[in-house]
């Protein structure tokens, strides 16, 4: 991996959850460089796979995977590689999440029952991880506490609001998940 003449750490973090929960929007509001995306239109083949019913104006949604750069410090810079929200495209999984050394999971607080098969990868390729609750206009600011408690989360596992709308909020949330990935592995 090429990395700055001053960069001595480059760490490789995917933003993970479910379909229409703003992975594509957390890493195009951070990246330093302009994101690779691979958005493409929402067409009638998806129709009986990805249920618009809780997302009726997305219209594009990401098929391969997203990635950006963002430096948090002169010698720390994070590689951010969003994976596909849709079940059919979870086989490319495994191999985003090789090398990866942790994940921020994204959840909307209004689906958060889409939230158990993305957390169930998580853990089954092994990845610490942090949840930013993502927040969506016009819906409930839910305690952390409550959402916790609604995904089965240990103690330990950092939970924060965020507005992946947002740069500095985006920001924030990947800040607390290199903290604890610090404190986890030392």
């Amino acid at each position: 991996m090429y990395l700055e003449p001053d960069v001595s750490h480059a760490v490789k973090i995917l933003i993970v959850g479910h379909f229409g929960v703003g992975k594509t929007t957390c890493i195009g509001s951070i990246s330093e460089i302009e994101p690779l995306q691979t958005e493409e239109e929402i067409t009638e083949a998806s129709e009986g796979f990805d249920d618009l019913s809780q997302t009726p104006d997305k219209v594009t949604t990401t098929v391969a995977m997203d990635f950006g750069r963002l430096t948090l410090s002169d010698t720390l810079v994070l590689y951010l590689f969003g994976t596909p929200g849709q079940e059919r495209f979870k086989e490319m999984w495994e191999g985003l999440s090789r090398g990866a050394l942790g994940a921020l999971v994204l959840v909307d607080p209004e689906r958060l029952q889409e939230s158990f098969s993305i957390l169930d990868l998580v853990e089954r390729f092994g990845l610490t991880y942090a949840i930013g609750v993502n927040r969506f206009d016009g819906t409930t600011d839910y305690p952390l506490d409550e959402v916790r408690d609604a995904l089965n989360l240990a103690a330990e596992t950092p939970v924060v609001h965020c507005d992946v709308r947002d740069q500095q909020s985006s920001a924030q949330a990947l800040i607390t998940l290199v903290q604890h990935l610090m404190t986890t592995l030392g």
